[in-house]
């Protein structure tokens, strides 16, 4: 059966009206467009669905902005956040007159990333899991003009309202920085977040596991389970689509930005990852300090080695960079550990099976596009691998206390993350030939990734007054 007839199987079994041809744009947004059925044929599966490229911020100019869609059927399922029925499929771009992959396509990008690892026999192939923290909150405003700059965020749960008698929860308010496997009353929302879990394991992706976060006013994480690359990065794709729209159905906004409220745990996206060879986990080695193979140890090499450039692709955003500050679990320092939180690439104690070896990237946040910062971390640990980058003997680790016991001397030889995203684009600038080996990264995506995030995030931001500068400097 061909996958256009699959899809006319599917398309009279969930009586389908409408077919939804979503698509990564260049920083991580999902973008569609939507045809009735009765326009859905198999020339759509060959040929795809025109649309202008020159729209879409990253993608092409204006004079060679014809693009094309190319619905991947294997996604195919019933999008359950639409009141017509409809089946939704994720698409490659291409070039509407060649129909050949744009090279900027963050979905193609990550396929040459494995295909890379690949063709130099470094892995077969690789597994993902991804853990997703966000926010859920009952209120949001915020603006930003030439006169007034102000965010106000309420959640249900906030130890601020204790007092309130609109959002009392009688008593059961979570305190600061201690919702860690809070249980109800307290933990309000355990049952969207089952919802939740539910959506996403309907959209073929198993979960591991669901709890309430660290961050009291409705911090939440969903871990997903160890899948290869491509089906990990669609599925987070899809898992963020279904969190932000349940929460919208049930009142509330949930977001993935990384440092919503000042002083109270920020949000991560920690990737679990390691290559397999067949069914091997080349990760794997029982001699091995702490079970991990030559492989795994210079993979952890290649991404500490390139990791402050890494992070101009996995922390994307300005607000990043107020996750990655001392006092909490995020990583400040790029050093590996056995079981270590404050580790930039943590190594799982419990997973310590030849199945089950592999190592946690801990710096990355829901600022990333997935597609892009997988295949930046995949193409990180290779290079590492190619070039036997033996993190022991570079002074990354192994450290397994507390860094804040480590002498300063010892601490000063460890290479800090980046401050902010102009210091880590500039990194990036400074050291992507690691990216474009094998063509994976096209030569033009760093000046178009850097201007965009400089000019219109970096610079813009910069730019403004901060409202609590009126506080220091306002009687100046």
């Amino acid at each position: 059966m061909s996958a256009f007839e699959t899809l006319q199987t599917l398309i009279k079994r969930h009586k389908i009206e409408m077919i939804d041809l979503k698509f990564s744009d260049l920083f991580g947004r999902w973008r569609h467009v939507t045809l009735p059925v009765s326009a859905f044929r198999a020339e759509v599966l060959r040929a795809g669905i025109a649309f202008d490229g020159s729209s879409v911020a990253g993608f092409s100019r204006k004079e060679t902005g014809d693009m094309v869609l190319l619905p991947d059927a294997a996604t195919a399922l019933v999008d359950p956040f639409w009141e017509r029925p409809t089946l939704s499929m994720i698409c490659q771009v291409a070039d509407a007159r060649t129909q050949e992959g744009f090279s900027r396509d963050p979905r193609s990008i990550l396929q040459r990333a494995v295909r890379h690892a690949r063709e130099l026999g470094v892995a077969s192939s690789s597994l993902w899991l991804a853990e997703l923290e966000y926010y859920v909150f009952r209120s949001v405003r915020y603006a930003s003009d030439i006169n007034t700059a102000f965010y106000h965020i309420d959640s249900d749960e906030a130890d601020w309202n204790t007092a309130s008698t609109e959002l009392s929860r009688l008593g059961h308010n979570i305190p600061r920085k201690g919702g860690y496997h809070a249980i109800p009353p307290m933990d309000s929302l355990h049952n969207l977040r089952a919802e939740m879990v539910r959506a996403i394991e309907a959209a073929g992706l198993p979960v591991r596991y669901h709890h309430h976060e660290v961050g009291g006013p409705g911090q939440c994480e969903i871990e997903l389970t160890r899948v290869p690359a491509l089906a990990c990065a669609d599925g987070i794709m899809w898992s963020k689509y279904a969190i932000k729209n349940l929460a919208m159905a049930h009142g509330c906004s949930a977001t993935f930005m990384p440092k919503p409220l000042y002083d109270e745990a920020g949000s991560g996206l920690h990737f679990h990852q390691n290559l397999q060879q067949g069914r091997r986990n080349l990760f794997y080695d029982a001699r091995g300090e702490m079970g991990l193979s030559d492989t795994a140890l210079h993979y952890v090499g290649g991404l500490l080695h390139h990791g402050r450039a890494l992070l101009g692709i996995t922390n994307a955003s300005t607000n990043s960079y107020k996750r990655l500050i001392p006092g909490f679990e995020a990583p400040t320092l790029l050093f590996y550990g056995l079981a270590n939180r404050s580790a930039a690439v943590r190594i799982p104690k419990y997973a310590n099976q030849a199945s089950e070896q592999r190592i946690e990237f801990r710096p990355a946040d829901g600022s990333c596009n997935p597609y892009l910062a997988m295949a930046a971390m995949l193409m990180a640990g290779v290079d590492g691998i190619r070039q036997g980058i033996d993190p022991r003997t570079r002074g990354m680790g192994p450290i397994n206390e507390k860094i804040e016991a480590l002498p300063r001397r010892q601490l000063k030889r460890i290479q800090p993350v980046p401050s902010s995203l102009r210091e880590a684009l500039l990194a990036l600038e400074g050291d992507h030939e690691f990216l474009t080996a094998g063509g994976v990264f096209p030569e033009d995506f760093f000046p178009v990734w850097v201007d965009q995030k400089m000019e219109r995030e970096a610079n813009e931001v910069r730019n403004r007054p901060h409202p609590y500068e009126l506080n220091l400097y306002y009687d100046v």
